[in-house]
């Protein structure tokens, strides 16, 4: 879908539609709403007198021009309460529009920017969320259909004020880059998982490296070995599908390696549970058990693209979890990069374990502030539902700049304990540590897993296992795939960035 910026008065636009705002509690509209109240012979004060018109945020009210401009729809997108509104808010009503849109069959339709004028919004603040939430709103993985529904061919953000127009179309290029990498997110994790293999998770690696400059290597089971990663090949084992360890690296501040950022993505493409098989039902969206890898290569795609002042890691170890005839075992004893002993409690919980060496070489090539994703644990859906992502780290200014990354971009976080005394939920008899840790807490247990191997780095980790995928559209998300947390990834190499300066 083409985003484009134009200068003039919306009400002369010829297209579908022309898309205008409303406050709630505004009886006489004025901005580019009023010039379109003016322009269908004050129509839409009629209306909101009438109660023919709803503000509320992601509302929207289609009034027929009859000729009175060259559009044939006006549309009255709601913003709900001006007390309330910001760039988030501003977004999801962009995506909500670009939804409606595509519902309604239009090809092309123009829009003012939700915000910046009585709201008070800045105005590349507000470019940059239309962007987002146009292209977030409009997308639909349809690739498989054969009668898919187009979504709009072309939205165009039309600005009175020509002098605003290089801001505002600084926003659209840097919301688009950020928009589209939540997009790619968003059909790895839709793609099935006889499509997204490991090898084709490090082709799409290798298409952001040759598209941004970034360096890629890609480790095969030989190198995986070599290089000790024994709970990452224990996973891998049960599969013929080769796996991968995927290494993508932006070197934004080549003089200054110590300014780092390590990101990174549990990539199991498929997750049968391994010998611990998942049942039927379990196992229906295990495609997305790759999201956090996914998100990982999307953000590494942006923030090479955006240019942030910091050197940048991203590393994703991608296998399938299968039972296959050389599958490990419940009771085997795996050892990491590091030389710590794992006993394999359960293998299905096998993300921990691909992470466990992850974090190892991140640790071994000097990272000292780390990001991992995964979709680990049914039970952070139990602690937190799918309203927020839950959060875990050693360090709590680490873990508070990083839920603050996320809280400026709409993705919603919460930190959940790792005190000390959990960890002797997974102590092992005959191995340093256990992989599981019993009943309770077990989004904890799983992240402080995963956390022994985070050496005297800055670590968080991020649990998305509820927040990857959505049961239905609702904001800036889709049903399927949602993309979290990619922006949250570029938010903070972009601050990381601004702070090195």
């Amino acid at each position: 879908m083409k985003i484009e910026v134009a200068g003039g008065n919306i009400t002369e636009r010829e297209d579908a539609a022309v898309v205008v705002n409303l406050f709630e509690g505004v009886a006489h509209p004025s901005g580019a709403t009023g010039a379109a109240d003016s322009a269908l012979d004050g129509a839409i004060s009629d209306l909101i007198a009438e109660g023919d018109v709803e503000a509320g945020r992601g509302a929207h009210t289609l009034i027929y021009s009859l000729g009175k401009t060259p559009a044939k729809r006006v549309v009255i997108a709601g913003l709900g309460s001006r007390d309330d509104f910001d760039a988030n808010a501003a977004r999801e009503v962009h995506a909500g529009t670009a939804r409606f849109m595509r519902a309604k069959g239009m090809a092309s339709y123009s829009t003012i920017l939700h915000g910046a004028g009585i709201g008070g919004l800045d105005v590349y603040d507000c470019a940059r969320a239309a962007a987002e939430g146009i292209a977030l709103g409009a997308y639909s993985f349809d690739k498989y259909k054969s009668d898919a529904k187009p979504s709009p061919e072309t939205s165009t953000i039309v600005e009175f004020n020509r002098a605003r127009i290089p801001e505002i179309e600084r926003g659209v290029s840097d919301g688009r880059a950020v928009a589209d990498a939540v997009n790619l997110a968003r059909d790895m994790g839709n793609e099935p998982a006889n499509h997204m293999t490991p090898t084709q998770m490090a082709e799409t690696a290798l298409e952001a490296a040759n598209e941004t400059g970034m360096a890629l290597t890609v480790f095969d089971r030989a190198d995986i070995e070599r290089m000790g990663m024994g709970a990452f090949a224990g996973v891998a084992q049960g599969t013929e599908e080769p796996p991968k360890l995927i290494v993508l690296r932006y070197d934004g501040d080549p003089d200054d390696p110590a300014n780092n950022l390590g990101l990174l993505g549990k990539g199991i493409t498929f997750d049968s549970g391994g010998l611990d098989i998942k049942s039927a039902s379990g196992m229906l969206t295990m495609k997305s058990d790759m999201s956090g890898g996914a998100s990982v290569i999307a953000a590494m795609k942006a923030i090479a693209a955006l240019g942030p002042k910091i050197n940048v890691w991203g590393i994703i170890p991608a296998t399938e979890n299968m039972p296959g005839r050389r599958a490990q075992r419940p009771g085997d004893v795996v050892r990491a990069m590091n030389g710590k002993t794992i006993e394999i409690g359960n293998t299905d919980a096998e993300g921990r374990l691909v992470l466990a060496d992850a974090l190892c070489y991140a640790v071994e090539n000097g990272l000292t502030r780390i990001v991992d994703v995964a979709t680990l644990t049914g039970a952070v859906r139990i602690a937190l539902g799918d309203g927020a992502t839950g959060v875990f780290g050693n360090d709590s200014r680490w873990v508070e700049r990083v839920i603050a990354a996320g809280e400026s971009v709409g993705e919603r976080m919460w930190q959940l304990p790792t005190y000390e005394s959990y960890k002797r939920q997974y102590k092992s008899d005959i191995a340093d540590i256990n992989n599981i840790g019993g009943s309770g807490a077990g989004a904890t247990i799983g992240a402080l897993v995963i956390g022994e191997f985070a050496g005297a780095s800055n670590w968080a980790h991020l649990d998305i296992a509820a927040t990857a995928r959505a049961t239905r559209e609702s904001g800036v998300n889709p049903k399927g795939a949602t993309g979290v947390p990619v922006r949250t990834l570029i938010e903070l190499a972009r601050a990381l960035g601004e702070s090195s300066h």
